[in-house]
């Protein structure tokens, strides 16, 4: 099960990971396997995952920090959606570019540094650009995903309305 509600406000979330790399003899060397990854959770597709292709992975698959990246773009724009409904915004469209800086730290680990989410969002009416504007601050404080995060996720955002 995906998702698991409490009456006390907690959410429990599940899936399996497995391994699909093996060549035939394991993990026998480095070079030996390759780190292909199915994730799963129950009702929903697949995803194909692997290392980034620095780290031997294939390039054609998804990568935990591809993953990662998703996540935060993603809760914002959910995050954001809700706040421009309670403030009486009508967003028509959102795009994110997102981008995140990682950076090893030369002992075979690593970790984010920042991460930046540049919303291209278009609302109905020039009249609601300010109020857009604003509910970044608002989505940013609700996004659990970035309020898990032991770096900055900074966002850049530029909101238009449609030509009237």
């Amino acid at each position: 099960m995906a998702d698991r509600h409490s009456a006390l406000g907690e959410h429990h979330y599940s899936l399996t990971s497995t391994w699909t790399g093996n060549t035939g003899s394991g993990t026998s060397g480095y070079r030996d396997y390759r780190r292909d990854v199915t994730l799963h959770v129950e009702g929903k597709p697949e995803v194909l995952a692997s290392s980034d292709k620095p780290f031997r992975g294939d390039p054609t698959r998804w990568n935990p920090e591809d993953l990662l990246l998703a996540s935060l773009s993603e809760c914002h724009l959910l995050s954001y959606l809700h706040a421009c409904t309670t403030v009486g915004v009508v967003v028509v469209s959102y795009r994110d570019t997102a981008s995140g800086h990682m950076r090893e730290d030369g002992a075979g680990g690593g970790a984010f540094v920042e991460v930046m989410l540049r919303p291209e969002v278009v609302v109905a009416e020039p009249s609601m650009i300010e109020a857009a504007e604003r509910a970044h601050a608002q989505a940013h404080e609700w996004c659990f995903i970035a309020n898990s995060m032991n770096f900055p996720v900074r966002h850049e955002a530029t909101v238009t309305a449609l030509p009237e």
